[in-house]
Protein backbone atom coordinates (compact mmCIF):
# COMPACT_ATOMS: atom_id res chain seq x y z
CA UNK A 1 0.00 0.00 0.00
CA UNK A 2 1.28 3.26 -0.73
CA UNK A 3 1.88 6.07 1.88
CA UNK A 4 1.27 9.54 1.47
CA UNK A 5 2.09 10.94 4.69
CA UNK A 6 5.88 11.92 3.66
CA UNK A 7 4.04 13.48 0.25
CA UNK A 8 5.34 17.82 -0.02
CA UNK A 9 2.90 20.27 -1.07
CA UNK A 10 4.70 20.32 -4.93
CA UNK A 11 3.97 16.28 -5.00
CA UNK A 12 0.08 17.13 -3.65
CA UNK A 13 -0.32 20.39 -6.22
CA UNK A 14 1.60 17.64 -9.01
CA UNK A 15 -1.28 14.75 -7.41
CA UNK A 16 -4.03 17.46 -8.14
CA UNK A 17 -3.04 18.52 -11.26
CA UNK A 18 -1.89 15.21 -12.71
CA UNK A 19 -3.01 11.98 -10.83
CA UNK A 20 -0.72 9.61 -12.58
CA UNK A 21 2.44 11.74 -12.89
CA UNK A 22 1.96 12.78 -9.32
CA UNK A 23 1.58 9.23 -7.91
CA UNK A 24 4.89 7.79 -10.15
CA UNK A 25 6.65 10.59 -8.54
CA UNK A 26 5.52 9.41 -4.53
CA UNK A 27 6.39 5.99 -5.72
CA UNK A 28 9.73 6.64 -6.64
CA UNK A 29 10.83 8.67 -3.51
CA UNK A 30 9.32 5.96 -1.20
CA UNK A 31 11.22 3.24 -3.49
CA UNK A 32 14.24 5.66 -3.53
CA UNK A 33 13.85 5.52 0.48
CA UNK A 34 14.20 1.39 0.45
CA UNK A 35 16.82 1.49 -1.47
CA UNK A 36 18.80 3.66 0.46
CA UNK A 37 19.19 1.12 3.14
CA UNK A 38 21.31 -0.94 1.24
CA UNK A 39 24.83 0.48 0.57
CA UNK A 40 25.39 -1.47 -2.55
CA UNK A 41 22.04 0.26 -3.94
CA UNK A 42 23.19 3.84 -3.24
CA UNK A 43 24.99 6.31 -5.85
CA UNK A 44 27.35 7.84 -3.76
CA UNK A 45 31.07 8.39 -4.51
CA UNK A 46 31.99 4.48 -2.96
CA UNK A 47 30.37 3.04 -6.15
CA UNK A 48 31.28 5.77 -8.48
CA UNK A 49 31.37 4.32 -12.01
CA UNK A 50 29.87 1.19 -10.81
CA UNK A 51 28.39 -0.16 -14.06
CA UNK A 52 25.43 -2.52 -13.71
CA UNK A 53 23.38 -2.67 -16.54
CA UNK A 54 19.94 -4.62 -16.26
CA UNK A 55 20.64 -7.78 -19.12
CA UNK A 56 19.98 -11.11 -19.36
CA UNK A 57 23.03 -13.49 -19.27
CA UNK A 58 23.94 -13.07 -23.22
CA UNK A 59 23.19 -9.86 -23.45
CA UNK A 60 25.81 -9.12 -20.63
CA UNK A 61 28.10 -10.94 -22.69
CA UNK A 62 27.84 -10.27 -26.13
CA UNK A 63 29.71 -6.82 -26.88
CA UNK A 64 32.48 -8.26 -25.18
CA UNK A 65 32.51 -11.72 -25.55
CA UNK A 66 34.85 -11.95 -28.66
CA UNK A 67 37.77 -9.62 -27.29
CA UNK A 68 37.68 -11.55 -23.82
CA UNK A 69 37.96 -14.82 -25.96
CA UNK A 70 40.64 -13.54 -28.06
CA UNK A 71 42.10 -12.16 -24.70
CA UNK A 72 42.17 -15.28 -22.71
CA UNK A 73 43.41 -17.40 -25.72
CA UNK A 74 46.76 -14.78 -25.52
CA UNK A 75 46.78 -15.47 -21.86
CA UNK A 76 46.77 -19.03 -22.05
CA UNK A 77 49.74 -19.06 -24.78
CA UNK A 78 51.77 -16.45 -23.00
CA UNK A 79 51.17 -16.30 -19.36
CA UNK A 80 52.51 -19.31 -17.26
CA UNK A 81 50.00 -19.40 -14.78
CA UNK A 82 46.60 -19.17 -16.95
CA UNK A 83 48.26 -22.40 -18.60
CA UNK A 84 48.61 -24.01 -15.51
CA UNK A 85 44.97 -22.88 -14.36
CA UNK A 86 43.45 -24.52 -17.82
CA UNK A 87 45.66 -27.96 -17.45
CA UNK A 88 44.78 -28.27 -14.13
CA UNK A 89 41.28 -27.95 -14.57
CA UNK A 90 41.37 -30.53 -17.62
CA UNK A 91 43.56 -33.00 -16.05
CA UNK A 92 41.11 -33.07 -12.86
CA UNK A 93 38.44 -33.26 -14.88
CA UNK A 94 39.63 -35.57 -17.64
CA UNK A 95 42.47 -36.64 -16.92
CA UNK A 96 42.97 -39.99 -18.72
CA UNK A 97 39.05 -39.91 -19.87
CA UNK A 98 35.97 -40.45 -18.74
CA UNK A 99 35.15 -43.94 -19.73
CA UNK A 100 31.76 -44.99 -21.17
CA UNK A 101 30.12 -48.42 -20.29
CA UNK A 102 26.70 -49.82 -21.87
CA UNK A 103 24.09 -51.39 -19.86
CA UNK A 104 20.86 -52.71 -20.82
CA UNK A 105 17.50 -55.02 -20.24
CA UNK A 106 19.40 -57.82 -22.54
CA UNK A 107 22.97 -58.26 -21.05
CA UNK A 108 23.51 -60.46 -24.29
CA UNK A 109 23.07 -57.84 -26.73
CA UNK A 110 24.30 -54.92 -23.88
CA UNK A 111 27.73 -57.15 -24.57
CA UNK A 112 27.35 -57.34 -28.40
CA UNK A 113 26.78 -53.62 -28.34
CA UNK A 114 30.03 -52.79 -26.10
CA UNK A 115 31.95 -55.04 -28.69
CA UNK A 116 31.48 -52.83 -30.93
CA UNK A 117 30.53 -49.31 -29.86
CA UNK A 118 33.14 -49.08 -27.00
CA UNK A 119 36.29 -50.10 -29.72
CA UNK A 120 34.97 -47.71 -32.02
CA UNK A 121 35.31 -44.72 -29.12
CA UNK A 122 38.59 -45.50 -28.32
CA UNK A 123 40.07 -45.49 -31.46
CA UNK A 124 40.39 -42.60 -33.98
CA UNK A 125 37.28 -42.83 -35.94
CA UNK A 126 35.31 -41.25 -34.10
CA UNK A 127 36.99 -37.99 -35.47
CA UNK A 128 35.95 -36.91 -38.71
CA UNK A 129 39.78 -35.63 -39.43
CA UNK A 130 41.24 -39.31 -37.74
CA UNK A 131 43.04 -37.64 -35.34
CA UNK A 132 41.63 -37.65 -31.68
CA UNK A 133 39.98 -41.10 -29.57
CA UNK A 134 37.23 -40.16 -27.09
CA UNK A 135 39.63 -39.31 -24.76
CA UNK A 136 41.19 -36.59 -26.23
CA UNK A 137 38.61 -35.21 -28.09
CA UNK A 138 37.54 -34.70 -23.99
CA UNK A 139 40.52 -32.98 -23.32
CA UNK A 140 40.38 -30.85 -26.10
CA UNK A 141 36.50 -29.95 -25.23
CA UNK A 142 37.33 -28.97 -21.75
CA UNK A 143 40.39 -27.16 -22.59
CA UNK A 144 38.24 -25.34 -25.27
CA UNK A 145 35.57 -24.53 -22.55
CA UNK A 146 38.07 -23.10 -20.25
CA UNK A 147 39.96 -21.14 -23.28
CA UNK A 148 37.03 -19.78 -24.81
CA UNK A 149 33.88 -20.45 -22.96
CA UNK A 150 32.01 -22.68 -25.18
CA UNK A 151 33.21 -25.62 -28.10
CA UNK A 152 30.81 -27.54 -30.48
CA UNK A 153 30.68 -30.73 -31.73
CA UNK A 154 29.34 -31.90 -34.52
CA UNK A 155 27.55 -35.13 -35.93
CA UNK A 156 28.27 -36.15 -39.50
CA UNK A 157 26.61 -39.27 -40.75
CA UNK A 158 29.43 -41.59 -42.81
CA UNK A 159 28.33 -44.82 -44.65
CA UNK A 160 31.35 -46.91 -46.50
CA UNK A 161 34.11 -45.01 -45.55
CA UNK A 162 35.62 -47.88 -43.45
CA UNK A 163 34.45 -46.90 -39.97
CA UNK A 164 33.40 -49.42 -37.62
CA UNK A 165 29.94 -47.16 -37.68
CA UNK A 166 28.41 -44.89 -39.35
CA UNK A 167 29.76 -42.01 -37.46
CA UNK A 168 32.09 -39.01 -37.54
CA UNK A 169 32.23 -36.12 -34.69
CA UNK A 170 33.82 -33.07 -35.32
CA UNK A 171 34.69 -30.64 -32.99
CA UNK A 172 34.28 -27.06 -34.44
CA UNK A 173 35.43 -23.28 -32.03
CA UNK A 174 32.54 -21.03 -31.60
CA UNK A 175 34.28 -18.47 -34.28
CA UNK A 176 32.47 -20.82 -36.32
CA UNK A 177 29.11 -19.15 -35.51
CA UNK A 178 27.81 -16.54 -38.15
CA UNK A 179 26.69 -14.38 -35.71
CA UNK A 180 25.31 -11.17 -38.58
CA UNK A 181 22.23 -13.59 -39.64
CA UNK A 182 19.05 -12.13 -37.27
CA UNK A 183 16.29 -14.63 -38.52
CA UNK A 184 15.53 -17.72 -40.95
CA UNK A 185 12.40 -18.93 -41.65
CA UNK A 186 10.51 -16.89 -39.16
CA UNK A 187 12.46 -18.16 -36.45
CA UNK A 188 14.82 -15.68 -34.89
CA UNK A 189 18.70 -16.30 -34.85
CA UNK A 190 21.09 -15.19 -31.95
CA UNK A 191 24.36 -15.22 -32.27
CA UNK A 192 24.36 -17.62 -35.17
CA UNK A 193 21.56 -19.65 -32.95
CA UNK A 194 18.23 -20.29 -34.38
CA UNK A 195 15.34 -20.15 -32.03
CA UNK A 196 11.63 -21.45 -32.16
CA UNK A 197 8.45 -19.65 -30.65
CA UNK A 198 9.03 -21.35 -27.61
CA UNK A 199 12.77 -20.09 -27.31
CA UNK A 200 14.28 -23.57 -28.25
CA UNK A 201 17.48 -23.76 -30.15
CA UNK A 202 16.78 -25.71 -33.22
CA UNK A 203 19.40 -24.97 -35.56
CA UNK A 204 23.34 -23.57 -35.62
CA UNK A 205 24.32 -21.59 -38.57
CA UNK A 206 28.02 -21.96 -39.28
CA UNK A 207 30.85 -20.73 -41.08
CA UNK A 208 32.21 -23.79 -43.01
CA UNK A 209 35.89 -22.42 -42.29
CA UNK A 210 37.30 -20.60 -39.29
CA UNK A 211 37.25 -17.22 -40.04
CA UNK A 212 40.90 -16.82 -39.09
CA UNK A 213 41.65 -19.50 -40.70
CA UNK A 214 45.32 -20.00 -42.48
CA UNK A 215 43.87 -21.47 -45.72
CA UNK A 216 44.67 -19.94 -48.89
CA UNK A 217 40.87 -20.87 -50.04
CA UNK A 218 39.15 -18.81 -47.72
CA UNK A 219 35.31 -19.35 -47.60
CA UNK A 220 32.80 -17.79 -45.79
CA UNK A 221 29.83 -19.71 -47.02
CA UNK A 222 27.05 -20.78 -43.79
CA UNK A 223 25.66 -23.93 -43.32
CA UNK A 224 22.62 -24.59 -41.45
CA UNK A 225 23.07 -27.48 -39.36
CA UNK A 226 19.93 -29.02 -37.30
CA UNK A 227 20.31 -29.02 -33.51
CA UNK A 228 20.29 -32.70 -33.37
CA UNK A 229 23.23 -32.87 -34.35
CA UNK A 230 25.10 -30.78 -32.74
CA UNK A 231 26.43 -30.64 -28.75
CA UNK A 232 26.74 -26.88 -27.90
CA UNK A 233 29.32 -27.63 -24.42
CA UNK A 234 29.55 -24.49 -22.20
CA UNK A 235 28.93 -23.53 -18.27
CA UNK A 236 25.46 -22.42 -17.63
CA UNK A 237 25.46 -20.27 -14.82
CA UNK A 238 21.89 -17.83 -15.04
CA UNK A 239 18.37 -18.85 -16.37
CA UNK A 240 18.24 -18.53 -20.05
CA UNK A 241 22.17 -18.77 -20.73
CA UNK A 242 22.79 -19.97 -24.18
CA UNK A 243 26.44 -18.71 -24.56
CA UNK A 244 29.48 -19.51 -22.99
CA UNK A 245 32.22 -16.92 -21.29
CA UNK A 246 36.21 -17.63 -21.00
CA UNK A 247 36.51 -19.45 -17.40
CA UNK A 248 39.72 -16.72 -17.01
CA UNK A 249 36.78 -13.73 -17.14
CA UNK A 250 36.87 -12.69 -13.43
CA UNK A 251 40.38 -13.39 -12.76
CA UNK A 252 42.16 -12.09 -16.59
CA UNK A 253 42.85 -8.31 -15.61
CA UNK A 254 44.55 -9.26 -12.62
CA UNK A 255 46.51 -12.21 -14.13
CA UNK A 256 47.48 -9.44 -16.93
CA UNK A 257 48.93 -7.13 -14.12
CA UNK A 258 51.01 -9.88 -12.02
CA UNK A 259 52.28 -10.38 -15.39
CA UNK A 260 53.28 -7.27 -15.35
CA UNK A 261 54.90 -7.16 -12.41
CA UNK A 262 56.44 -10.14 -12.49
CA UNK A 263 58.17 -8.85 -15.78
CA UNK A 264 59.32 -5.76 -14.02
CA UNK A 265 60.80 -7.76 -11.19
CA UNK A 266 63.18 -9.98 -13.64
CA UNK A 267 64.40 -6.05 -15.26
CA UNK A 268 64.24 -4.75 -12.12
CA UNK A 269 67.04 -8.13 -11.31
CA UNK A 270 68.37 -7.36 -15.01
CA UNK A 271 69.87 -3.89 -14.02
CA UNK A 272 70.90 -4.71 -10.72
CA UNK A 273 73.26 -7.33 -12.74
CA UNK A 274 74.40 -5.02 -15.07
CA UNK A 275 78.02 -4.74 -14.31
CA UNK A 276 80.38 -3.13 -16.54
CA UNK A 277 83.54 -0.95 -16.93
CA UNK A 278 83.94 2.45 -18.03
CA UNK A 279 87.43 3.61 -19.03
CA UNK A 280 88.08 7.19 -19.08
CA UNK A 281 89.88 8.69 -21.23
CA UNK A 282 93.69 9.77 -20.64
CA UNK A 283 95.37 12.92 -20.27
CA UNK A 284 96.06 13.21 -24.00
CA UNK A 285 91.93 12.69 -24.54
CA UNK A 286 92.41 10.35 -27.37
CA UNK A 287 90.13 7.06 -27.89
CA UNK A 288 90.76 4.06 -29.82
CA UNK A 289 89.23 4.32 -33.29
CA UNK A 290 86.71 1.60 -32.39
CA UNK A 291 86.22 2.16 -28.34
CA UNK A 292 82.55 0.91 -27.85
CA UNK A 293 80.75 4.42 -26.33
CA UNK A 294 78.37 4.59 -23.22
CA UNK A 295 75.40 3.67 -25.83
CA UNK A 296 77.04 0.10 -25.72
CA UNK A 297 76.42 -0.38 -22.08
CA UNK A 298 75.66 -4.03 -20.85
CA UNK A 299 76.61 -6.49 -18.51
CA UNK A 300 80.35 -7.17 -18.78
CA UNK A 301 81.08 -4.51 -20.99
CA UNK A 302 83.97 -2.49 -21.00
CA UNK A 303 83.11 1.12 -22.45
CA UNK A 304 84.74 4.20 -22.75
CA UNK A 305 83.63 7.91 -21.87
CA UNK A 306 84.99 10.99 -24.02
CA UNK A 307 86.92 13.83 -22.31
CA UNK A 308 84.15 15.74 -20.36
CA UNK A 309 82.31 13.02 -19.85
CA UNK A 310 80.61 12.45 -16.44
CA UNK A 311 79.58 8.77 -15.66
CA UNK A 312 76.14 8.90 -13.38
CA UNK A 313 74.39 5.41 -12.71
CA UNK A 314 70.66 5.66 -11.63
CA UNK A 315 69.79 3.93 -8.09
CA UNK A 316 65.99 2.59 -9.14
CA UNK A 317 63.92 2.19 -5.89
CA UNK A 318 63.55 -1.25 -4.55
CA UNK A 319 60.91 -3.38 -4.90
CA UNK A 320 60.00 -5.24 -2.03
CA UNK A 321 57.06 -8.30 -0.98
CA UNK A 322 57.49 -10.10 -4.02
CA UNK A 323 56.84 -13.77 -2.32
CA UNK A 324 53.39 -11.73 -0.70
CA UNK A 325 52.26 -9.87 -3.49
CA UNK A 326 52.22 -12.68 -5.63
CA UNK A 327 50.77 -15.35 -3.09
CA UNK A 328 48.27 -13.13 -2.64
CA UNK A 329 47.42 -12.27 -6.19
CA UNK A 330 47.54 -15.95 -6.81
CA UNK A 331 45.26 -16.84 -4.29
CA UNK A 332 42.90 -14.65 -5.56
CA UNK A 333 43.25 -16.24 -9.05
CA UNK A 334 43.03 -19.71 -7.85
CA UNK A 335 39.71 -18.54 -5.84
CA UNK A 336 38.09 -16.89 -9.07
CA UNK A 337 38.65 -19.89 -11.28
CA UNK A 338 37.57 -22.34 -8.55
CA UNK A 339 40.89 -24.41 -7.85
CA UNK A 340 42.92 -24.10 -4.71
CA UNK A 341 46.56 -21.91 -4.51
CA UNK A 342 48.52 -24.71 -3.97
CA UNK A 343 47.26 -26.41 -7.67
CA UNK A 344 47.93 -23.39 -9.38
CA UNK A 345 51.57 -22.31 -7.90
CA UNK A 346 52.80 -25.66 -7.18
CA UNK A 347 53.65 -24.02 -4.26
CA UNK A 348 53.33 -26.85 -1.01
CA UNK A 349 55.97 -25.01 1.54
CA UNK A 350 52.62 -24.16 3.60
CA UNK A 351 50.36 -27.01 3.88
CA UNK A 352 50.70 -30.33 5.77
CA UNK A 353 48.19 -33.12 5.01
CA UNK A 354 44.94 -31.40 7.06
CA UNK A 355 45.16 -28.58 5.51
CA UNK A 356 45.86 -30.04 2.01
CA UNK A 357 43.14 -32.45 2.02
CA UNK A 358 40.73 -29.32 3.75
CA UNK A 359 41.63 -27.15 0.88
CA UNK A 360 40.75 -30.08 -1.96
CA UNK A 361 37.13 -30.58 -0.46
CA UNK A 362 35.51 -27.04 -2.24
CA UNK A 363 37.80 -27.78 -5.16
CA UNK A 364 36.76 -31.18 -5.53
CA UNK A 365 33.13 -30.38 -4.91
CA UNK A 366 33.89 -27.90 -8.00
CA UNK A 367 35.37 -30.44 -10.16
CA UNK A 368 32.75 -33.34 -9.78
CA UNK A 369 29.95 -30.43 -10.64
CA UNK A 370 32.00 -29.74 -14.12
CA UNK A 371 32.33 -33.77 -14.38
CA UNK A 372 28.57 -34.26 -13.90
CA UNK A 373 27.23 -30.76 -15.45
CA UNK A 374 29.34 -30.11 -18.35
CA UNK A 375 31.37 -33.13 -19.53
CA UNK A 376 28.87 -36.11 -19.04
CA UNK A 377 25.91 -34.03 -19.68
CA UNK A 378 26.22 -32.22 -22.20
CA UNK A 379 29.38 -33.77 -24.06
CA UNK A 380 29.54 -37.79 -23.11
CA UNK A 381 25.79 -38.09 -23.22
CA UNK A 382 25.46 -36.78 -27.09
CA UNK A 383 28.12 -38.65 -27.97
CA UNK A 384 27.14 -41.66 -26.22
CA UNK A 385 23.54 -41.11 -27.71
CA UNK A 386 24.95 -40.53 -31.00
CA UNK A 387 26.80 -43.99 -31.36
CA UNK A 388 23.76 -45.99 -29.92
CA UNK A 389 22.09 -44.50 -32.91
CA UNK A 390 24.87 -45.39 -35.18
CA UNK A 391 25.13 -49.29 -34.12
CA UNK A 392 21.46 -49.13 -34.51
CA UNK A 393 21.79 -48.38 -38.45
CA UNK A 394 24.07 -51.61 -38.31
CA UNK A 395 21.49 -53.83 -36.76
CA UNK A 396 18.60 -55.76 -38.52
CA UNK A 397 16.93 -56.93 -36.07
CA UNK A 398 14.94 -54.98 -33.48
CA UNK A 399 17.03 -54.36 -30.14
CA UNK A 400 15.62 -53.86 -26.85
CA UNK A 401 16.66 -50.40 -24.74
CA UNK A 402 20.17 -49.96 -24.56
CA UNK A 403 22.14 -47.21 -22.32
CA UNK A 404 25.70 -45.77 -22.37
CA UNK A 405 26.80 -44.64 -18.45
CA UNK A 406 29.93 -42.58 -17.71
CA UNK A 407 32.53 -42.98 -15.27
CA UNK A 408 34.94 -40.07 -14.24
CA UNK A 409 37.99 -41.02 -13.51
CA UNK A 410 39.31 -41.50 -9.07
CA UNK A 411 39.80 -38.34 -7.31
CA UNK A 412 43.49 -38.20 -6.50
CA UNK A 413 44.12 -40.15 -2.99
CA UNK A 414 46.47 -37.59 -0.84
CA UNK A 415 47.27 -40.42 1.74
CA UNK A 416 45.60 -43.96 0.55
CA UNK A 417 46.62 -45.64 4.12
CA UNK A 418 44.55 -43.14 5.77
CA UNK A 419 41.78 -42.38 3.35
CA UNK A 420 41.14 -45.87 2.03
CA UNK A 421 40.54 -47.65 5.34
CA UNK A 422 37.86 -44.86 5.85
CA UNK A 423 35.67 -45.98 2.74
CA UNK A 424 35.69 -49.31 4.05
CA UNK A 425 34.22 -48.24 7.11
CA UNK A 426 32.05 -46.39 5.08
CA UNK A 427 30.99 -49.53 2.72
CA UNK A 428 30.96 -51.87 5.76
CA UNK A 429 28.43 -49.80 8.23
CA UNK A 430 26.01 -49.02 5.82
CA UNK A 431 26.80 -45.48 4.80
CA UNK A 432 27.95 -46.26 0.94
CA UNK A 433 27.24 -49.12 -1.09
CA UNK A 434 30.76 -50.49 -3.00
CA UNK A 435 29.40 -49.52 -6.83
CA UNK A 436 28.85 -46.07 -5.49
CA UNK A 437 32.90 -45.67 -4.04
CA UNK A 438 34.48 -48.20 -7.19
CA UNK A 439 32.42 -45.16 -9.35
CA UNK A 440 33.93 -42.25 -7.08
CA UNK A 441 37.48 -43.86 -7.52
CA UNK A 442 37.02 -43.67 -10.95
CA UNK A 443 36.27 -47.39 -11.58
CA UNK A 444 33.76 -49.52 -13.25
CA UNK A 445 31.62 -52.03 -11.14
CA UNK A 446 30.75 -54.29 -14.02
CA UNK A 447 34.66 -54.06 -14.82
CA UNK A 448 35.92 -55.11 -11.17
CA UNK A 449 33.48 -57.80 -10.80
CA UNK A 450 34.70 -59.20 -14.09
CA UNK A 451 38.13 -58.84 -12.85
CA UNK A 452 37.93 -60.04 -9.18
CA UNK A 453 35.65 -62.97 -11.18
CA UNK A 454 39.03 -63.67 -13.38
CA UNK A 455 41.32 -63.51 -10.54
CA UNK A 456 39.67 -66.37 -8.37
CA UNK A 457 39.46 -68.55 -11.45
CA UNK A 458 43.04 -67.83 -11.88
CA UNK A 459 44.01 -68.45 -8.24
CA UNK A 460 41.86 -71.66 -7.96
CA UNK A 461 43.83 -72.91 -11.28
CA UNK A 462 47.49 -71.88 -9.13
CA UNK A 463 45.67 -73.42 -6.26
CA UNK A 464 44.46 -77.26 -7.28
CA UNK A 465 46.45 -79.24 -5.56
CA UNK A 466 47.22 -77.32 -2.71
CA UNK A 467 46.92 -78.82 0.55
CA UNK A 468 43.96 -76.31 2.86
CA UNK A 469 46.96 -75.05 4.77
CA UNK A 470 49.05 -74.32 1.57
CA UNK A 471 45.38 -72.56 -0.06
CA UNK A 472 45.31 -70.14 2.98
CA UNK A 473 48.78 -68.96 2.96
CA UNK A 474 47.82 -68.14 -0.57
CA UNK A 475 44.75 -66.12 0.18
CA UNK A 476 47.07 -64.97 3.26
CA UNK A 477 50.12 -63.24 0.93
CA UNK A 478 47.18 -61.76 -1.18
CA UNK A 479 45.95 -59.40 1.32
CA UNK A 480 49.48 -59.07 2.52
CA UNK A 481 50.23 -57.73 -1.19
CA UNK A 482 46.94 -55.70 -0.95
CA UNK A 483 48.19 -53.50 1.67
CA UNK A 484 51.76 -53.24 0.64
CA UNK A 485 50.05 -52.01 -2.44
CA UNK A 486 47.87 -49.56 -0.64
CA UNK A 487 50.49 -48.01 1.67
CA UNK A 488 52.68 -47.33 -1.26
CA UNK A 489 55.45 -50.14 -1.02
CA UNK A 490 56.76 -52.13 -3.32
CA UNK A 491 55.43 -55.99 -2.81
CA UNK A 492 57.46 -59.39 -4.29
CA UNK A 493 56.02 -60.53 -7.43
CA UNK A 494 52.68 -62.31 -6.46
CA UNK A 495 52.59 -65.20 -8.83
CA UNK A 496 56.04 -66.40 -8.73
CA UNK A 497 55.20 -66.55 -4.58
CA UNK A 498 52.45 -68.50 -5.02
CA UNK A 499 54.59 -70.86 -6.30
CA UNK A 500 57.33 -70.36 -3.50
CA UNK A 501 57.24 -71.55 0.40
CA UNK A 502 56.47 -67.89 2.63
CA UNK A 503 57.87 -66.97 5.77
CA UNK A 504 54.38 -67.78 7.36
CA UNK A 505 54.58 -71.35 6.13
CA UNK A 506 58.30 -72.35 7.37
CA UNK A 507 57.27 -70.36 10.93
CA UNK A 508 54.20 -72.52 11.27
Amino acid sequence: MMHFSSASMLDKAILAVSPQRGLSRIQAKIEAKILMNYDAASNGRRVKGWRSPATDADAASRGGRGTMRQRSRDMIRNAPFAKRAQSVITNNVVGSGITPSITGRSKKQADLAAAKILPFLQSTDLDKHRALNLASMQTVVMNSVVESGEVLAIRHVRANDGRALPLAVELVEVDHLNTVITDHGGNEVRDGIEFDADGVAVAYHLYEQHPGSASRKISIKTQRIPAEHVLHIRRIDRPGQMRGVPWLAPVMVTLGEMRDYQEAQILKQKISALLAGVIKPGDSGKLPSDAPGLDQLAPGALVYAEQGQEVIFTDPPKVDDYDVVMRLGLSAVAMGIGITYESLSGDLSRVNYSSMRAGRLEMDKNIETWQEQIMIAQFCAGIGRWALDAYRLTQTKRLSPLEVSWTAQRRALIDPVKEIPSILAKIAGGLSSLSREQRAMGLDPDIIAQERKDDAARLDGLAAGMADQERQSVGMRAVIALMQLIAGDDPADFTGSLKGESEYERTD
